[in-house]
């Protein structure tokens, strides 16, 4: 009869902590915590919960990836927290408190905040300012050309998209469909999106980028190619206030949404399917940017809930039952 090795080459490895990459269908013996393991890939999207937030936010941004995040602003305040892959850490303040602002970062310590609404002069002002954050503080860099509030954004702290928002002030300001992007130093206006929207969802870079939901509420998805915005396949569930993220316009996640939707969709470059939904529905929260697989929503709705998704074909390892 033939054995482990035999069949798949290698035996059985005894190791004191799993292994950070397993292959699919890897085995390994933990000694540390005396479990039999396997690593399989995934087949569907599915959400954790992760440790709370320290301070309970809405209408929020956030940078990074699951390992190394930022969530800023809420409420008119302009607090910020740094996930390490464990805890939350507050670190210095937005230099302009505002809500319903927009973000771009690879991690939590190079992020760039932009637009929002300030709490004075006027209530619900859109403004146009863009901050840089090093790690430790943040730093005010070339605004934006228009002024914004609950806009798309997406990409790095050198290299973003903003899109989409309202202007103005008041409680039913104009809603606008223009595109900027910023190169590290300054924003420059690009085609608009097709539909002029808010509060809509964001993935990808600042030249693959996706447009998702938005006010209305609309399903509609716009895909941007550097160049232009084209309309591609709706989502399932027409919303606003979605959370997003994903590497580029052909993979991207959508999540929760008004009235504590907990709804997520992926989508595959052509169309967006169900996948499993968030455990705490919420909306206007704050979320990593760089892939579809793996991402966090951060706060939203007044909340401190952090989740962690991981989407299909990521390592899910299982113990063995021995008997």
């Amino acid at each position: 009869m033939a054995n482990y090795k035999d069949i798949h080459g290698t035996n059985i490895e005894t190791v004191t902590s799993d292994p950070s990459n397993p292959v699919e269908g890897q085995v390994w013996y933990n000694s540390t915590d005396q479990k039999l393991r396997g690593n399989k890939l995934t087949t569907g999207g599915s959400w954790s919960t992760l440790t709370n937030l320290n301070t309970a936010r809405d209408q929020v941004a956030g940078a990074g990836s699951t390992t190394s995040a930022l969530v800023f602003g809420e409420n008119f305040g302009g607090e910020t927290e740094l996930w390490n892959g464990s805890s939350w850490t507050e670190k210095n303040d937005l230099n302009t408190n505002r809500r319903a602002l927009a973000g771009a970062g690879a991690s939590g310590t190079a992020a760039l905040a932009f637009g929002g609404n300030l709490a004075s002069p006027s209530p619900n002002a859109a403004t146009d300012v863009t901050e840089n954050f090093n790690g430790t503080s943040w730093t005010e860099v070339g605004d934006l050309n228009q002024a914004r509030s609950f806009p798309g954004g997406t990409g790095t702290n050198t290299a973003a998209l903003c899109f989409g928002g309202s202007t103005g002030a008041g409680t039913n300001p104009p809603i606008t469909a223009e595109n900027e992007s910023w190169n590290g130093t300054s924003w420059t206006e690009l085609g608009d999106l097709n539909s002029p929207r808010n509060s809509l969802g964001d993935a990808g870079t600042n030249t693959s980028a996706l447009a998702f939901g938005g006010s209305g509420p609309t399903a509609a998805t716009e895909s941007w190619n550097g160049s232009a915005w084209t309309e591609v396949g709706d989502l399932n569930t027409a919303r606003l206030a979605v959370g997003g993220a994903g590497a580029s316009n052909t993979e991207a996640v959508a999540f929760g949404g008004p009235s504590s939707s907990a709804l997520t969709e992926l989508y595959n470059g052509t169309s967006w399917s169900e996948t499993g939904d968030l455990s705490n529905g919420r909306g206007f929260m704050g979320s990593t940017k760089g892939s579809s697989t793996a991402a966090l929503a951060m706060g939203g709705s007044d909340s401190v809930h952090v989740e962690s998704f991981q989407g299909p074909g990521a390592n899910s390892p299982v113990d063995f039952t021995l008997s």
